[in-house]
């Protein structure tokens, strides 16, 4: 009888590894999750240590310093974080010959054009937190040839305070909702994506792969969609001319690699999102 596979989370209680432990088989898998109260994956003995304890079969990176702001005021923690944390985490998957999944982020496109990126388009960061996180990729690479990097966008869902939780919050304290129409990217449910990184555990597939829900919108558009599924058509969503210039403009990504293997059909953000909300009003934790 095969053993079953161990799975390493770092970063188990944030949005994609709750969702990860969410949706992976208890029967398939051993889950091995840490967080930073367990395990800090800046110290590099820690991570090799744990790593040669455990001896996983697959390496999860959801850790990460997401906050765009804390990351432009303490670049060193960013790069600490997010750069050197997955150079941990991948020497120590390269040391135990472990696959290695890295989530990264659409910010490591600079948002200056008009178009999806696609996997074969080169980077140009403009925030530290997108420059931080493209580090962590370039220093994954280099480090360990058995890897996924897994970029995705405006990721939601539990584990975080989210950009869900603000729309809703801001509706209920203001009455109204400021928000941009030209700040364009794909709203992605954790959910959705771990469904792809459980299909990548089982899966020969290596290399770079985009992973966001399907369609597009402004941030305006998706405060609208959020608050219509809420019932809370009657709450005003205008358009602001907030300070955006920390975010990218428009960072939409194209999943060229997953048409290209058939690996994965990423659901449609509306139909993502709907399912979310529908989760969420009900309390039902899927």
């Amino acid at each position: 009888m095969r053993a079953m596979m161990k799975i390493w989370v770092s970063g188990a209680s944030g949005q994609v590894g709750t969702a990860i432990t969410d949706v992976a088989d208890p029967l398939a898998f051993e889950l091995l999750n840490t967080d930073v109260e367990e395990l800090d994956i800046t110290e590099i003995d820690e991570v090799l240590n744990f790593s040669e304890l455990n001896r996983p079969d697959v390496i999860i990176n959801c850790a990460g310093l997401t906050d765009v702001q804390a990351c432009e005021e303490n670049p060193e923690e960013a790069y600490k974080i997010n750069a050197i944390g997955a150079r941990n985490l991948a020497t120590a998957a390269r040391r135990i010959d472990a696959k290695f999944i890295q989530i990264s982020t659409d910010d490591v496109f600079g948002g200056d054009e008009d178009k999806a990126f696609c996997e074969f388009d080169d980077p140009h960061p403009t925030t530290m937190y997108g420059k931080s996180k493209y580090a962590g990729e370039k220093l994954v690479r280099e480090l360990t040839d058995k890897h996924v990097i897994v970029r995705s966008s405006w990721l939601y869902g539990v584990g975080s305070y989210d950009f869900v939780d603000r729309v809703l919050d801001t509706a209920a304290k203001e009455g109204a909702v400021h928000l941009p129409e030209d700040e364009i990217s794909s709203p992605t449910s954790a959910e959705a994506l771990a469904g792809f990184i459980d299909c990548l555990m089982h899966s020969r597939e290596y290399g770079l792969f985009h992973a966001s829900c399907d369609g597009s919108c402004s941030r305006a558009e998706y405060a609208r969609e959020i608050l219509r599924l809420a019932g809370k058509e009657n709450v005003p969503v205008t358009s602001a001319s907030e300070n955006t210039a920390l975010r990218p403009r428009f960072t939409l990504l194209d999943n060229m690699m997953l048409r290209i293997t058939g690996l994965y059909q990423m659901p449609d953000w509306h139909d993502a999102l709907s399912e979310y909300m529908s989760h969420r009003q009900t309390g039902v934790n899927k």
